[in-house]
This record gives structure tokens, sequence and C-alpha cells, in this order.
């Protein structure tokens, strides 16, 4: 009986050093700021410019409190994820359109504001994707044109902001149209979504694309205007930076799946009334 106790206690022993041993492998990824000059050493005495746009409702706008301080779904991310890597930012406020050559050409660190990953973007930039994009088709009240999807633009002019999801929806939407053998869509580019929503007020297209929930917002603070359709695609949405920078790649990788991991990004979706169904896995997108 002894003999018997003492291998069960023994076995207990080893098994309890076993769980001791494999459970920090399983262990929850951190934040872990102090240790930012060992992991990403690139950034380490550095203050980061963030490049967002600042009208674009619920990603990123002005506090009516504050005009100068920028909140929304990116800029509560961007805080949230520097914070976790430990790196001090600055926000960088431009035209939408043009963050992007700012940001390949190095005049801001990140761009950080519902960004689209594409092949030919990555040739001159890298991208961390974590979110699926949604689109919204906005029209004037009563949708006097009877618009429910991008087919039924044919003949009509529309509008997008340049270089976005969906002015690429639109240009498809328009080959579409020609090789049917139907009227073209006569698209227009503006370089924000106030200026593509004044172009829908003032009659001058039959519709605006733009972000399903820039798009909600927009419309329930706009007497004049409603959301026709709404539209899942596959594009994914982005942090963006110029190659070369590896170290902060990795960061904003690292600092995305630990915000995922500890609920910290549902609570921030939630706090922005956006769709955290949308957010997909952190993915590094050089290619």
């Amino acid at each position: 009986m002894r003999l018997r106790h003492a291998i069960g206690i023994g076995m207990l022993t080893v098994m309890f050093a076993g769980v001791q041993m494999a459970s920090p492998a399983h262990a929850a990824p951190a934040c872990e700021p102090d240790k930012l000059a060992a992991k990403y050493p690139k950034l380490a005495g550095k203050k980061l410019k963030i490049g967002q746009d600042g009208e674009s409702a619920p990603f990123s706008h002005r506090d009516p409190k504050n005009f100068d301080h920028l909140i929304g779904l990116d800029a509560d991310l961007a805080r949230a994820a520097f914070a976790c890597i430990g790196v001090p930012i600055e926000f960088s406020t431009g035209a939408w359109s043009g963050l992007i050559p700012a940001t390949m050409s190095g005049q801001i660190d990140v761009m950080w504001d519902t960004l689209l990953y594409t092949p030919e973007r990555a040739k001159r930039m890298d991208f961390v994707a974590y979110m699926n994009s949604a689109t919204a088709i906005i029209v004037p009240k009563g949708n006097p044109k009877k618009v429910k999807s991008v087919d039924d633009l044919c003949g009509l002019t529309a509008s997008a902001n340049l270089g976005t999801t969906q002015e690429a929806m639109l240009r498809a939407g328009n080959d579409k149209c020609v090789a049917a053998g139907k009227k073209p869509i006569d698209i227009i580019t503006s370089t924000d979504m106030p200026a593509g929503l004044r172009l829908l007020q003032n009659s001058r297209t039959d519709a605006t694309l733009t972000n399903r929930f820039v798009g909600d917002i927009a419309a329930a603070s706009t007497p004049a205007i409603e959301v026709a359709a709404g539209i899942v695609t596959g594009a994914r949405i982005a942090v963006g930076t110029a190659k070369g920078n590896d170290d902060l790649v990795k960061a904003i990788f690292d600092a995305l799946v630990v915000l995922k991991a500890n609920g910290e990004m549902k609570k921030i979706y939630e706090a922005n009334k956006v769709d955290y169904e949308l957010v997909t896995e952190p993915e590094i997108l050089t290619k």
C-alpha cells in the first residue's frame, strides 16, 4: 500500500510539473511596452506619425469637444496598438487620397484610416490586414432611380473617394455594364467623403459609394439622403506603411493579435458601433 501510494504521489507530482511547464506555451499574448527596444529595436526612441483624414466617422473624426483631438474606431485602435507596443504617436491629418502617397514616400509613418490592401499598392507599401470591407450605396431620399446594387448604376452618375474599394467597385461595375451592351456609369471621384456627399446633395450624382458605417452615420444625420444597399466584399482593410519598416510591421501585427485576444479590440468596435463580425485574424501582406 505504501509503495502504491508513493507511486501515486510521484505520478501526480510529475503531472503537475508537466502542467506548469506547458502552461506558458498556451498563455494568452500580452502587451509588453517595456520590451520595445529588445523586440523592435528600430522603433526605440521614435515618435510615429499616424495619417488619418479626420472626416470619416465612425473611423476617424474630430472630437466636437476638442477639434484638435481625433476620435473613432481607427483613432482608438491606433492609440491602443501603439500603447501596447510602447511607441508614442501623433496624428497627421490630410485628405484621404493624399495619405497614400504620403505613406509611400515616408512623410508619415503609418496610414491607419480604412485603407484597402491591393497587390498594386503592396509594390510600395506593406500592410497588416485585420478587417473585411463593407460598402454602402447612398442615394437621394426616396431612392428615385431605384438603385439596389452596382448593377443598377448603368447609365447613371455615381461617385466614390479616389483610391478606395468603392472606386474599384464602380469601375468593375462600369466594365460589366459596357460588356452587357448597357450605358456606362459616369464615375466622378472625390478627395473625401464630405465632397462626395455634396455631389449627391447638389444633384450632380445619382449615387455615392462609401464605407458602410460612414454611410450609415451620414444618412442618419442628413435628411435628404438614405442608404439604398449594403454590400460586404472580400476586400481587406489594413494598416499601411512604406516598404522597409519590418520592425514596424511586426509590431503592428503583434499588437493587433494581442488586442484581439484580450478583448480590447471588440470593446473598441462596440464603442464605435462598428460590426465586430467584420474583423479577421491579423495578417501581414507584403505582395
